[in-house]
This record gives structure tokens, C-alpha cells and sequence, in this order.
């Protein structure tokens, strides 16, 4: 197995955690965002993934360029240890908890769109961080509101052991974090992260703990 990554990305950061849960050896491909005009944007890695973005996996069977869809490969491939509940009502709530990371929160503070702030529309840094701001914190309250409404939410996201949910979770807490963002409003998100980061499988996907860490 292969995952072409870098430290700080939080897509990748999700994909180190579910495979370090399965206990599943890969070799890692640092793809530097920064470096070089940005290594995503090689004719070599665009290969890969047509879209140039991280993270991408390959095995002897696959190659996939979503962590969603990585992850639930994972999942169903090597199902040993689970990371979805086993009824269709438990999956939908752990998607849907994911979701809210991977499609209300993340997209809008993509290195891309960022890089569209500054350099076509002339914000400055103190209001691209502004921005960053803004879309974080309205995705975690709402993220807060899901976990505190619902009785499935146990120590983790779902229930009592990881999920894909908390593979999501976790990396965008490092990004509010990232940003100064006041976590102590987020009294669930700060729990559930609390929890998660001493286990051995998320410490091991932090990006300080990777290859290409600056």
C-alpha cells in the first residue's frame, strides 16, 4: 500500500488514522503542497490523481483519491476492526457526522481556496485568517449541535470506539487549533478529541509525527 500525503493535510491526516486503527503498514509518499509551485501540481503525481490533490492511495488493486472513499475501502476490505456501525442507522449517522467535516467545513478552507483569497482577490492575511475563522467555527457549532443532540453519541463520535467520524473529527480540531480557534465552546468536539488523540493510532497520524513534518 501506498499513501501520498503531507503532514498538514487534513484529508491525508484522516486516511494515517483509519489505517494506523486497522493496524494496516503503508509506505508514505510525501507530495509537498508548497514546495516546488506545489508537488500536486506534477504531471507525475496528476497521474495519480487527475485533480492534484492529496491525499491519494494505491494497492495491488485500486487506486483511490478520496478519503471518504479510501477509508471505506479500508472498511470493507479489511473489516477486522470496523470503523462503521453494523445497522444502517448507526452508518448513516457516522457519515453523516463526517460529512459535515468533509463537506461543510474543510472545503471552504482548502489550501486552493485560500491561495484564490490572496492572490486573485487581494485579502490580506489578517482576513484570509479571518475567513478561516469564520467557516470553522460556524461548521464545529453545528458539528456541536449533531453530538449534543444525539443519544448514539457515546465517549466517541458513535458509540464507544472509533469511527470514521472521529477519523474526520480530529484533524479539523488540529486546524481550529491551527487558527486560534476557541475550542472550550465545543464542549463535545473538545471531549471526543480529548479522547482520541492519546490512542496510539491517532498520536501515530499526527503531522508532527510524519515524515515531511517542518
Amino acid at each position: 500500500m501506498k499513501l501520498y500525503t503531507y503532514f498538514r493535510s487534513s484529508a491525508a491526516y484522516r486516511v494515517r488514522i483509519a489505517l494506523n486503527l486497522k493496524g494496516l503498514s503503508y509506505d508514505t509518499v510525501p507530495v509537498h503542497l508548497l514546495k516546488e509551485g506545489g508537488q500536486q501540481r506534477r504531471e507525475e503525481f496528476r497521474q495519480i490523481n487527475p485533480s492534484g490533490l492529496v491525499p491519494a492511495f494505491q494497492d495491488e488493486r485500486i487506486t483511490l483519491t478520496q478519503s471518504m472513499a479510501i477509508i471505506e475501502y479500508l472498511d470493507e476490505r479489511y473489516p477486522a476492526v470496523p470503523l462503521l456501525p453494523h445497522d444502517a442507522p448507526g452508518r448513516a449517522r457516522v457519515r453523516e457526522l463526517a460529512q459535515i467535516v468533509a463537506c461543510d467545513i474543510h472545503p471552504l478552507n482548502n489550501l486552493r481556496v485560500l491561495r484564490y483569497l490572496v492572490r486573485e482577490l487581494g485579502l490580506s492575511e489578517d482576513q484570509k485568517n479571518t475567513w478561516i475563522r469564520r467557516w470553522i467555527s460556524e461548521g464545529l457549532a453545528g458539528l456541536e449541535a449533531h453530538l449534543a443532540r444525539d443519544p448514539a453519541a457515546g465517549p466517541f463520535c458513535h458509540d464507544s470506539s472509533p469511527t470514521i467520524a472521529d477519523c474526520f473529527l480530529v484533524p479539523q480540531v488540529y486546524n481550529a487549533r491551527r487558527f486560534d480557534i476557541d475550542l472550550a465552546v465545543y464542549s463535545n468536539i473538545a471531549r471526543i478529541d480529548a479522547l482520541c488523540v492519546d490512542l496510539p493510532a491517532f498520536a501515530a497520524a499526527h503531522p508532527s509525527k510524519q515524515p515531511d513534518a517542518e
